[in-house]
């Protein structure tokens, strides 16, 4: 029998079914995940709840009349887009919190997930920006968001166990804005982002992509979207300029035909070459869409579909 997968990369733009992909998984057997999917119980990292952060700090910002720091406006990009690496930094952080565990014990939620912010946005390049507020505007958020942050720390902490047997499931998207020419230009892409994770993962990790096209994943944006549930992970929804501005194409088929190696993609980090493995989904054709019903709706031929699908690209990272 194969060897259980130890760190997979699950990526693929906006609302390209990684979630869903999640959720079904976690809806299998144990037998299942290792027998089928070459997997054991599931350990999730996904760097979305920091975007939703850092979108909250910029919504209690502008509605006190200040500036917003990290979005060029409430439905636009990243204004400095180097903050792609702060979201990487941000995961690097939460895989070694799977190691060490060591729980938070400070008594400000807030303060401890900024901090973070700052800390990982300075490993991007950045200047720390929460910490060189005015005394009053930092206090201003700690109040307004000080329970939504301690929810996040709840739920990351949440993740951490024996990770014997276990896989990590590791999910994010990066793409570029739309028409652009490839190679995307750092801090844009999957090569520059990919290229910004820890030694630790790039060691460990193998990559399920999921495929669909730009425009699908366009039209399946605006129809998983649910404005009363903007931090849910199944039903967030990314504004339109943000679809076209950065992620109106990927690199990953790039990187494939790049790589030099079959079925891998070849990620230079510092002074090392790592050929990470790569599987994909194919879900031009809706498989995924289905498991945002309640489970009780889920159709026998559309869970067949996606285990079918889900099974032979595991095989191919497995074998």
């Amino acid at each position: 029998m194969a060897k259980l997968l130890d760190t997979v990369l699950l990526l693929a733009l906006p609302a390209s079914g990684k979630s869903e992909v999640r959720t079904f998984l976690a809806s299998q057997t144990p037998e299942v995940y290792k027998n089928d999917f070459h997997m054991g119980p599931t350990v999730q990292l996904d760097d979305y709840p920091y975007v939703h952060t850092m979108r909250r700090i910029d919504e209690v910002l502008t509605g006190a009349g200040e500036k917003g720091m990290f979005f060029q406006a409430n439905d636009r990009p990243f204004a400095q887009p180097k903050d792609w690496g702060t979201l990487i930094n941000l995961l690097n952080e939460d895989y070694e919190q799977l190691v060490t565990q060591k729980p938070f014990k400070g008594d400000c939620a807030a303060t401890h997930l900024f901090d973070r912010i700052d800390k990982a946005s300075v490993a991007a390049g950045l200047e720390p920006r929460i910490s060189q507020l005015p005394a009053n505007l930092q206090e201003l958020l700690k109040k307004a968001l000080n329970e939504e942050c301690a929810k996040l720390i709840k739920k990351l902490e949440a993740e951490w166990t024996d990770l014997d047997g276990k896989t990590i499931v590791i999910e994010f998207a990066r793409g570029g804005p739309d028409g652009s020419d490839l190679p995307l230009p750092a801090p844009f892409g999957y090569q520059h982002s990919l290229a910004q994770l820890s030694k630790n993962i790039l060691s460990r990790a193998k990559v399920l992509y999921i495929w669909v096209t730009p425009e699908e994943s366009r039209r399946k944006n605006i129809a998983r979207t649910d404005p009363n549930d903007p931090g849910s992970i199944l039903h967030h929804g990314v504004p339109e300029a943000v679809m076209f501005g950065d992620y109106g194409l990927d690199d990953m088929e790039y990187l494939v035909n790049n790589s030099g190696r079959p079925n891998t993609i070849c990620i230079q980090s510092g002074d090392e070459k790592f050929y990470l493995p790569i599987a994909r989904l194919d879900n031009r054709h809706d498989l995924t869409s289905f498991v945002r019903k309640e489970r009780e709706d889920w159709q026998p031929a559309e869970i067949k579909a996606l285990y079918d699908g889900l099974k032979e690209a595991l095989d191919g990272l497995a074998g």
